[in-house]
This record gives C-alpha cells, sequence and structure tokens, in this order.
C-alpha cells in the first residue's frame, strides 16, 4: 500500500475548483490529486473507486451536496477525511456533524 496522499477535488465552479487544485500544488506538493469533480454523484462514485485519504467537498453542489456526499462516504469509503471548502458558514455545524476534520 501506498503512503502517498492521495485526494479528490469535488466543487462544481470551475473557477474555484482549478483555484483549490493550484493551492494544493503549490502549498502540498506530495498530495496527489486524483481527480476532480463537478457534481456530488460523480464525487460519491470516484471517492469510492479511488477511496483517497483526503476529500475537499463544496457543499452546495448539483445532485448530491457535500454534506450528502459525506454522509454516503461511511460505506463507500470510510477511511477519507473529508475537507469542507465553501463559502457558506451557516453550514459549518452540520459539517463536522458528518465527520469533517476541517472547514474552510
Amino acid at each position: 500500500m501506498s503512503d502517498k496522499i492521495t485526494c479528490v477535488i469535488a466543487e462544481d465552479e470551475q473557477l474555484f475548483r482549478d483555484a483549490l487544485t493550484d493551492l494544493l500544488k503549490t502549498e502540498w506538493p506530495e498530495l496527489e490529486i486524483v481527480a476532480a469533480c463537478d457534481d456530488g454523484g460523480a464525487a460519491l462514485d470516484t471517492i469510492g473507486e479511488m477511496k483517497p485519504k483526503v476529500a475537499f467537498l463544496d457543499i452546495r453542489m448539483p445532485g448530491l451536496t457535500g454534506l450528502e456526499v459525506a454522509a454516503a462516504m461511511e460505506g463507500a469509503s470510510p477511511d477519507t477525511h473529508v475537507v469542507f471548502v465553501t463559502a457558506y458558514d451557516k453550514y459549518a455545524l452540520d459539517a463536522f456533524d458528518q465527520g469533517a476534520v476541517d472547514y474552510l
């Protein structure tokens, strides 16, 4: 098993998805971004398949929300750590209830 830290990014806004990708590459060069998804359903499928160490999830996405993806990940990829990335601070408590390790 690889010690490489992998992640999936789920953000429906292309501009924000690209900015987060660039920021992570700069600030955490050891991190391997294995996929970037633009909706919750694709994110859940990808996380279930890739089993990344970390999932960066937007809260509000088409299809499944980030909170719904996090709740469903318990069965799909229980060892994946969730970091919510959103402009909406009103979801912070719900995010931590879903096991988020951070909320940006």
